[in-house]
């Protein structure tokens, strides 16, 4: 029988590695736009974050989602990402 290897990412606030399923993903699509990605499959590069604000400021303190991506990450990027977090 073969057991099902779980796809695990680490997050950009805690630095934890965790399922993929359980994190959020923030994705720079190749237009360079940067967006919340719900659905886990937008091609671009991606980085993931707990579904916690603690990890949310941590990621927002030391900049991980910029040093993830390689640029700078607008204020309503986080927006979105701290509403998506608020709301479940």
């Amino acid at each position: 029988m073969k057991v099902k290897k779980i796809p695990m990412r680490m997050c950009v606030g805690c630095k934890e590695l965790k399922p993929k399923k359980e994190l959020l993903r923030i994705v720079v699509l190749p237009t360079g736009v940067i967006e919340v990605d719900r659905t886990g499959k937008k091609s671009g590069r991606g980085v993931y974050v707990c579904d916690s604000m603690d990890c949310f400021n941590k990621a927002y303190e030391n900049h991980g989602l910029e040093k993830s991506l390689k640029r700078p990450v607008s204020k309503d990027v986080y927006e979105a990402l701290k509403a998506q977090i608020e709301n479940g």
